[in-house]
């Protein structure tokens, strides 16, 4: 259809739409004047753009963005400057007066010095000879109450085959731990292979479950020790019965000497092995092993890498001496399988062993005597025990000598702590620990009222200076309660304690400075406790 323009009409007229005007009924009006309806185009409509004006007007090139920043120098603080007092100003004689010399009465000050000398002399003499502070050293460090674990060693293959630490033992430096695997329960132990590991705890990026180096040995190793000056020197008592020492700086074959089964090595396994040093010879040293056979040897190397027995003894039932203190036993029948050994820092040659018959002997390696009747061997074996100390109530696993007196103290499947004088047949004190086995027991190296016991719940720290019943401190080994079967105080870092369990885990422990540093008066206390007869 085609478009219709707008018009306007008469009266009563109305618009007009772009519909045809022939669908509408007529609308009755005049006639028609002619131009009504016209055809017209209407001009376009312009309306200028005022965006493009805007955006040309803000595109408009400048020189710069700001006008040029004038600048001038001026002073910032005042030209004059003037001295003000910020307390009470002094007078002029003050002044005057302090400028002075001053003034000493030299013949009053010597006349003093004269009167107090004998005074002062006689109470310096006094603390000359004083022994309050004897071995008291100040601890400059921050002060530590409590005790943390620094590590958490294990070997993830020993720990497999359900294998348990036997022993630990620190190395010269002390720097080096050493724990040796094997098994203290039920089973064939001789045929089953095990492992000596060892972690440096001072390398950077310390793996604690791979060992520096793991050593397989065909035996079980019942016990391990550190040469006492040669960092890389380890001797191990196997449950063969066999001797081992091993060079850690050797990494294809790290053993050096081996005893070798003869006629004079052990029957039973080794539970205890201990460095002796050797007086001919100041390069070398001699090594000392017990066993469960009663045997106590001494060994020497020889160029051949083997271990030649140098001299031995035995403990031998019928040739104990007898106490009249003491309970009547059948000593004939009683076991004298040796379990431990232990040194006295103030006797040459003086030890003490531990037997499977719950007693601890005093014995000497100036002993003469022949034991009888005579085992076989290249060496006559010498019957070394001198006393017979009060019995446990079961075999004694564990003894250890007072570095700071003649004391020792054992512990053993009882759970008692003995705490001994080295010169009497009864205990100063027994102390019930636990109603399980105590298997080790260790003096602190730094403090003479402190030691260490481990337990089938875990290790105990003492510090008699505080109670003679109960641990100072209890540590939790593991979740599962596991016995811990061995440990050892850093002689070189006083506040490390290692202690190895049935789980196969050796923890390092950092003790607090309460148990390593020794009170002015600790010996003295010790000295009490030394002359002390329990009844």
């Amino acid at each position: 259809r085609a478009p219709v323009s707008m018009g306007t009409g008469g009266a009563g007229g109305g618009s007009a739409t772009g519909r045809d005007c022939r669908d509408r009924p007529p609308i009755p009006q005049g006639p028609l004047r002619p131009g009504m309806f016209t055809d017209r185009t209407a001009p376009g409509a312009d309306v200028q753009s005022l965006w493009r004006s805007a955006r040309s007007a803000r595109c408009e090139a400048k020189t710069c963005q700001t006008g040029k920043i004038s600048t001038a120098e001026a002073a910032a603080q005042s030209h004059t400057a003037r001295d003000a007092a910020v307390q009470t100003e002094q007078s002029k004689d003050a002044v005057q007066d302090f400028q002075q010399e001053v003034q000493v009465d030299y013949i009053g000050l010597l006349s003093f010095l004269q009167r107090v000398e004998d005074a002062v002399i006689r109470e310096l003499n006094k603390n000359w000879k004083s022994h309050a502070f004897d071995g008291f050293e100040v601890n400059w460090t921050d002060q530590d109450e409590t005790v943390l674990c620094l590590h958490t060693l294990s070997y993830p293959e020993a720990q497999d085959q359900n294998l348990q630490v036997t022993g630990v033992s620190w190395n010269a430096t002390g720097s080096v731990i050493a724990c040796s695997y094997g098994r203290l329960d039920d089973g064939d132990w001789s045929t089953e292979k095990s492992y000596v590991c060892t972690w440096n705890l001072d390398r950077r990026g310390l793996n604690p479950q791979h060992p520096d180096l793991v050593v397989d040995v065909p035996s079980s190793v019942m016990c391990l020790a550190f040469h006492p000056s040669q960092p890389s020197l380890i001797a191990g008592g196997l449950f063969s019965g066999e001797l081992v020492v091993w060079d850690t700086s050797r990494t294809e074959d790290p053993v050096i000497w081996r005893t070798g089964m003869t006629d004079d090595t052990h029957t039973d396994p080794v539970y205890q092995v201990h460095w002796l040093p050797d007086t001919r010879h100041r390069n070398h040293a001699r090594l000392m092993s017990v066993g469960t056979d009663g045997k106590i040897l001494v060994w020497r190397e020889e160029r051949d890498g083997r271990l030649a027995l140098a001299e031995g003894f035995a403990i031998v039932a019928q040739q104990i001496p007898r106490s009249t203190r003491l309970k009547k036993v059948a000593w004939g029948q009683a076991a004298v399988g040796v379990t431990s050994l232990s040194f006295s820092p103030f006797h040459a040659g003086v030890f003490v062993v531990g037997v499977e018959g719950g007693y601890c002997l005093r014995c000497s390696t100036s002993a003469q005597g022949p034991a009888l009747p005579r085992p076989r061997g290249s060496v006559p074996l010498r019957a070394p025990a001198e006393l017979a100390f009060s019995p446990h109530a079961g075999p004694v696993y564990s003894v250890s000598c007072s570095p700071f007196h003649n004391l020792f103290l054992s512990c053993g499947t009882d759970g008692q702590v003995h705490l001994h004088s080295m010169l009497q047949t009864q205990p100063l004190f027994a102390l019930q620990l636990s109603k399980k086995y105590l298997f080790c027991v260790c003096w602190s190296p730094v403090r003479p009222l402190v030691f260490a016991a481990a337990s089938g719940e875990g290790v105990h720290l003492f510090d008699l200076g505080r109670s003679t019943q109960k641990p100072t401190v209890s540590l939790k080994q593991s979740v599962s309660d596991c016995p811990v079967y061995c440990l050892e105080f850093n002689t070189k870092h006083s506040r490390l304690l290692a202690a190895g369990d049935a789980a196969g885990t050796v923890k390092v422990w950092q003790l607090s400075s309460d148990f390593t540093e020794q009170g002015p008066r600790e010996m003295s206390h010790l000295e009490q406790l030394a002359n002390e007869i329990m009844d």
